[in-house]
């Protein structure tokens, strides 16, 4: 009589332990977040004005970027002062406005476009320098200013009639150059 020979069977899978496959794959993502964090290198460039603003939220981590031009002069149309400014032409760079910035040269801005005439209010919160703040109306009439506003403050800056523009400068602007309600501007971009 034959023997008979049992085919060879595979050998059987090691179940493994969910815990220690949860581990090792936590080790991984560990291990690639340190490599990321420890080859990252910023860059120094400006932000494109084509692209969304950088979300670093440190103080010093925004360059300024001219991207239009804002001249202020008298109800009959006479030259007061021009400043070069940035554009918060949608919410989220109306959102950011010039929070976390550390320093602006004293003939820069920021100007932020609605798109029409309302009751508008801004506040400081994160906004590190003290600001003078100014709206407008589709006009291109001054109706409100906020002088020397307080860094860092939630309190609420709001127009005193309908606006469609604000234009945000260094605390004192204003009254170096003697702009006031009333006044216009002209604005460009770039």
């Amino acid at each position: 009589m034959s023997k008979k020979h049992k085919p060879a069977q595979a050998p059987q899978p090691q179940k493994k332990n969910p815990k220690s496959i949860a581990a090792v794959a936590g080790t991984v993502l560990l291990i690639l977040a340190l490599i990321a964090v420890l080859t990252y290198q910023p860059s120094n460039k400006p932000v494109p004005t084509t692209q969304t603003p950088p979300t670093n939220t440190q103080p010093g981590a925004y360059e300024f970027v001219k991207q239009g031009e804002v001249r202020f002069q008298t109800a009959k149309q006479d030259f007061i002062a021009v400043i070069d400014v940035e554009l918060a032409q949608d919410d989220s760079k109306r959102q950011l406005g010039l929070m976390y910035r550390d320093k602006l040269a004293e003939n820069q801005g920021m100007l932020f476009i609605f798109e029409g005439d309302e009751d508008r209010s801004f506040w400081m919160k994160n906004t590190v320098l003290s600001l003078d703040i100014l709206f407008v109306n589709s006009k291109n009439e001054i109706v409100t200013i906020h002088k020397n506003t307080t860094p860092y403050s939630e309190q609420s800056y709001a127009s005193t009639k309908p606006a469609q523009y604000v234009v945000e400068v260094n605390a004192g602007y204003t009254d170096k150059h003697k702009i006031s309600v009333g006044d216009h501007i002209a604005w460009n971009r770039f």
